[in-house]
């Protein structure tokens, strides 16, 4: 294998692929980056066994062939060098490859190329989606999934697509934001699945700059393949079921506010200063004020009033301050309308410009 290609254009590529590399397998290929040359392209592949990305660009290929490299080191590498043209040569006798960019050379040990694995191709039934509302939603969800991979079925974002509208759903078991997104023209398909949600996260960076291009969208027996352009993300879906969200939603509450999002927002990212050390965000509610309080033993304590539109017996509640923080960063709308119950259940955001999203934050027991 031979070839050579713009220096910049090999760093883009290969700084998409190598956010696919494994870190902790103990198979050492998955390491590595796939390098294949063929027929005036380059392709390079890198995979974790839950998360696979292919990224092809144009290159000058003198001879087909692949290797496998190690994925950091070699981006480490091309990143370094001149910004310029780069050749890259796989060595069979050396089994290495050598990477030259102006009077600079790198030799680099190669992988066992028969130990990486095949990537799956997006074969059969394709949906196109619009590329921006697609992000857009993943954008305002998929902070709410579990990192918890003790409980596999929950850090996944359940993405359902039909008609003319994108609903993707995500929780921890402490909070729960859905997001329904109305399109300007009904799908060509129909989609139902739990996707990792780090998948859809590397796909909103891949697809984020394509703000009026469209995701090809294809569904396997238990894979989802994604296609941007000329990068390929491939993935497993999550296992287990996903929970009945509308089961979670209070049907009705006791108290409705209409907030002034930038507002409310900015108090709470101050005050959230002090609430360290899992102590909770204070939220004392009178007649037409909101006391947003936090107080750390030993680190300070704060706090901070605003108008608002309460009503009847006072209520304090507690929130965990970053979850409640996302709630509020996710509403994304001008206005924001607050739904309260009482200070042991959970507090509900939506947009207020009727955007489709709704967020289900649990409340923090307060000591007195």
């Amino acid at each position: 294998m031979k070839f050579s290609i713009p220096c910049d254009q090999f760093v883009s590529s290969l700084g998409v692929a190598a956010r696919g590399v494994s870190t902790r397998s103990a198979i050492q290929t998955l390491s590595g980056v796939l390098v294949r040359a063929e027929e005036g392209r380059v392709e390079l592949q890198a995979t974790d066994m839950e998360l696979g990305i292919r990224v092809a660009a144009a290159g000058k290929v003198e001879r087909d062939g692949a290797a496998v490299v190690p994925g950091r080191l070699l981006l480490d590498v091309v990143r370094s060098l001149p910004k310029d043209e780069l050749s890259l040569e796989y060595r069979s006798a050396e089994q290495d490859v050598e990477v030259v960019s102006g009077t600079a050379k790198f030799h680099l040990r190669t992988l066992p190329l028969e130990d990486f694995p095949k990537l799956p191709e997006p074969a059969g039934s394709t949906m196109q989606v619009p590329s921006r509302a697609f992000v857009e939603t993943i954008n305002r969800v998929a902070r709410s999934a579990s990192r918890d991979e003790t409980r596999p079925h929950l850090t996944g974002v359940l993405v359902s697509a039909s008609g003319q509208e994108v609903r993707m759903v995500a929780t921890d078991s402490y909070r729960l934001s859905v997001k329904e997104t109305t399109l300007d023209q009904p799908l060509d398909g129909e989609l139902e699945a739990n996707v990792p949600a780090r998948t859809l996260q590397e796909l909103g960076r891949v697809a984020g700059t394509e703000d009026d291009g469209t995701i090809a969208v294809t569904a396997l027996e238990n894979q989802v393949v994604f296609t941007v352009g000329d990068t390929v993300l491939s993935s497993r879906l999550v296992e287990g079921r996903f929970p009945n969200y509308r089961q979670l939603l209070p049907e009705t509450f006791e108290h409705e506010l209409r907030l002034s999002t930038a507002e409310v927002l900015e108090v709470v990212r101050r005050i959230s200063l002090l609430a360290q050390k899992n102590a909770p965000l204070r939220m004392a509610f009178s007649d037409g004020t909101l006391e947003v309080s936090a107080q750390t033993p030993d680190v300070g304590e704060a706090s901070e009033s605003l108008p608002v539109p309460f009503k009847g017996e006072p209520l304090e509640i507690g929130f965990n301050p970053e979850f409640l923080r996302d709630g509020l960063e996710s509403a994304e709308s001008e206005e924001l309308i607050l739904k309260l119950i009482s200070p042991l259940r959970p507090g509900l955001i939506q947009s207020g410009d009727d955007g489709g999203f709704t967020y289900l934050v649990m409340p923090i027991r307060l000591n007195v």
